[in-house]
């Protein structure tokens, strides 16, 4: 339970099933007055409409719209409202459980919870806590962390990564005699002094140096001198 309140915890259903939501509906009517349905939807586009006269605190959201995907729902919703957006589905699996949160939903109840479970979760929501089993919360730490290593990803690798095969071969013969001329490196490498300028030019560009020397320093910092061609 939560602590006594001045307002009842204003909460919206959105559910293609009517059935559903007349039974979502009679079961938070009854919770009055800590609770009280603000607002009904069988779509997400008639629960966008609808956002602006209802202002909930809660959405209860399924998954499966009748076609349409409740995922791709819940950034409008959390654009739109300041609503706390809680799954309830009768869908099963527990990766689109896990997409569902990690796209803004603050936890996932299923159909065949109990009433019970299903209050107090929305209780919780409203709260502004998670509503995630041991297990679900462990997948989704493991998820977070793999795409902040992703955004963490070394700028250096991504302007390395612009780099053509053959202008990478070019840096591997610029990187492994700092006194090469351009012509020497051209003739090794069977292109025209004019070629090879043009290349270094682009390469100059991609990896953000401005001469040999700094190319060389460059290549030999982030190990460019060892990329196979």
């Amino acid at each position: 339970m939560i602590q006594a309140q001045s307002q009842p915890i204003r909460v919206m259903l959105v559910d293609d099933h009517r059935s559903v939501l007349w039974g979502l509906e009679r079961l938070i009517e009854g919770e009055r007055p800590r609770m009280q349905v603000v607002g009904t939807a069988t779509s997400q586009r008639d629960a966008l409409t609808a956002l602006p006269q209802t202002s909930p605190d809660v959405i209860l959201l399924d998954l499966d719209l009748g076609g349409e995907s409740g995922i791709n729902a819940i950034p409008d919703f959390l654009a739109k409202s300041k609503a706390r957006v809680l799954i309830l589905t009768g869908v099963r699996d527990t990766a689109k459980h896990d997409s569902a949160v990690l796209a803004g939903a603050c936890g996932v109840v299923t159909k065949e919870d109990t009433a019970e479970t299903i209050l107090k979760a929305i209780e919780k929501a409203y709260l502004g806590e998670l509503w995630l089993d041991r297990a679900a919360t462990g997948r989704i730490f493991v998820e977070l962390s793999k795409r902040n290593s992703a955004d963490k990803k070394d700028p250096n690798q991504l302007k390395i990564s612009a780099l053509t095969a053959r202008e990478r071969q070019i840096v591997i013969e610029m990187a492994s005699d700092a006194g090469a001329t351009t012509r020497s490196v051209a003739e090794k490498m069977c292109i025209s002094e004019h070629t090879l300028r043009n290349h270094l030019t682009s390469i100059y560009d991609k990896l953000g140096v401005s001469s040999r020397l700094e190319l060389w320093a460059y290549a030999n910092k982030h190990g460019l001198t060892k990329i196979s061609a």
